[in-house]
């Protein structure tokens, strides 16, 4: 599994470079690298912080989440299993974080369709503060695009089939009729049992109302980046671009939002009146303290988590 995890991280990181590089060189290569060095190094210690707080608060809800289900693990070990999932940060739509149901199964043997839910979880309050920024602030931009909305509507049908026992059961029953189905039917029903509890309203209002805290973070990082190029930026500006920006990226379901995240962002401060090559630059910078520094962080972690579960074994 770690060699494979291994693998993927190396492809998604040239991957990545081979993004940076072509959004550069569109931008002009030798104006972007101009504003990077103009940029003002001393934020990014800041920024990291904001990024790094966010992760805290996520790790609240990740192990939030663990208690609701029942399922005791010590602090320290939670915390663990929490920053190596950040390794697959890169993954389409962040579901490569599933890794924590591997890891858990691993060291405390709690099955992985009773884990899985958290993340699924995890994805739709994430989903839900974004869209909740994103369609909020964007009243005050007179914003009136219909992507987030249609994400938000998609994921109060996921809400409402999840809640929905007697629908659930149903279609639940009738595929089980397939004998693939039929044969994983009692892990499925495991999986629903907990998908149902992690979204009873307590939990899901309570975990909405932290993942807009959580995001909160990445977006005032982006505010410090982008007042770098633009003392005068008005904060709730940032807000909307970088919220709106992860949508259209994770509906892509490409790694990370590669590209698409990026050309977002890119995209939306060029048509607010961004120079490109500033936005080009800022669009660079907020991925690098944001989505590496979560992915390098989490290798790190799980490196570090690795080792401790390879001493366990040989002792």
């Amino acid at each position: 599994m770690f060699d494979k995890l291994k693998k993927n991280l190396i492809l998604t990181v040239v991957f990545s470079s081979l993004v940076f590089f072509l959004f550069s060189a569109l931008a002009d290569f030798e104006s972007v690298f101009t504003s990077i060095k103009k940029f003002n190094w001393l934020i990014l210690p800041l920024v990291l912080l904001l990024s790094l707080g966010n992760y805290f608060v996520r790790f609240y809800k990740w192990h939030y989440y663990l208690n609701y289900l029942k399922i005791e693990i010590p602090l320290k070990l939670s915390m663990k299993i929490f920053f190596s999932g950040l390794s697959m940060s890169a993954s389409p739509g962040k579901m490569g974080e599933v890794l924590k149901s591997f890891l858990l199964k691993e060291i405390s043997n709690e099955s992985i369709s009773k884990t899985a839910p958290i993340i699924l979880a995890e994805r739709i309050t994430d989903f839900l503060s974004l869209t909740f920024i994103t369609i909020i602030v964007g009243m005050y931009f007179n914003y009136t695009g219909m992507i987030a909305y249609v994400v938000l509507v998609f994921f109060l049908i996921v809400i409402i089939f999840i809640s929905n026992r007697k629908l659930a059961e149903s279609t639940i029953a009738f595929f089980s009729k397939i004998s693939f189905v039929k044969k994983h039917s009692e892990r499925i029903i495991t999986l629903y049992e907990s998908s149902y509890l992690l979204i009873k309203p307590k939990p899901l209002i309570y975990m909405f109302v932290i993942s807009v805290f959580s995001w909160s973070f990445e977006c005032l990082g982006f505010y410090l980046i982008l007042m770098n190029f633009d003392p005068h930026i008005n904060l709730l500006w940032p807000v909307f671009v970088f919220s709106l920006s992860i949508i259209v990226g994770a509906i892509s379901m490409l790694p990370g939002g590669l590209g698409v995240t990026e050309g977002s962002l890119s995209l939306i401060l060029i048509n607010g009146g961004m120079v490109k090559n500033n936005a080009v630059a800022s669009t660079i910078l907020i991925r690098i303290a944001t989505l590496w520094f979560a992915v390098i962080l989490g290798a790190i972690v799980l490196f570090i988590l690795r080792k401790d579960l390879n001493k366990k074994i040989s002792g």
